[in-house]
């Protein structure tokens, strides 16, 4: 069994390497990486879920593994999906990688996987709008540095955000400087 965990876990250290794909057609030729974006996701759905008064760890959790399948699918964009959808690869994958982990432990990751594919629940909702705005947040750091494409992805979160903490969190970032954290404090 802990030869499968550590298997599990080396596998993990690939969400480093992969980077958004989809950004690169705003022109950014260094996208950040799954693993950024997971870690930075789940925290903004910790926060979004404590404001709506739900529980912050399993958004939280939830927010953290739902990309784990794209290790072995890879991180489909916008419009590559025009043409086919990758999704239920991406979830025998995410099966796949998980059903040599504890029983507790895999049936817990497959169970929010689940609720987090469904988009049925307000938990769900808060971790699909975390997983958004932490892009809209990447968007607007290269947006502030010159990028004015990177516009068109906070455009589109904003389209899509169902919590009222997520679209009141995207209006304050939208009126913030990315380094306004250091130098106006």
């Amino acid at each position: 069994m802990y030869k499968k965990i550590v298997h599990f876990v080396f596998e993990l250290a690939n969400l480093k390497k992969f980077k958004h794909c989809g950004i690169k057609f705003a022109g950014i030729k260094d996208p950040d990486t799954l693993a950024e974006h997971a870690l930075r996701a789940s925290q903004i759905a910790y926060i979004l879920a404590d404001l709506e008064g739900v529980n912050p760890e399993k958004c939280a959790m939830m927010t953290l593994i739902h990309d784990n399948g794209e290790i072995r699918t890879g991180d489909q964009h916008k419009i590559s999906r025009k043409y086919f959808d990758v999704k239920p690869f991406e979830k025998k994958a995410f099966m796949d990688q998980t059903k040599n982990l504890p029983t507790k432990t895999g049936s817990v990751f497959a169970k929010l996987y689940e609720e987090f594919d469904a988009q049925k629940t307000l938990e769900s909702h808060i971790a699909r709008d975390a997983d958004m705005l932490e892009t809209a947040f990447q968007a607007k750091e290269y947006f502030d540095n010159g990028n004015k494409t990177a516009k068109l992805w906070i455009d589109h979160v904003r389209e899509n955000l169902k919590t009222t903490s997520a679209k009141k969190t995207l209006k304050e970032m939208e009126k913030t400087h990315f380094t306004d954290w250091f130098t106006k404090s």
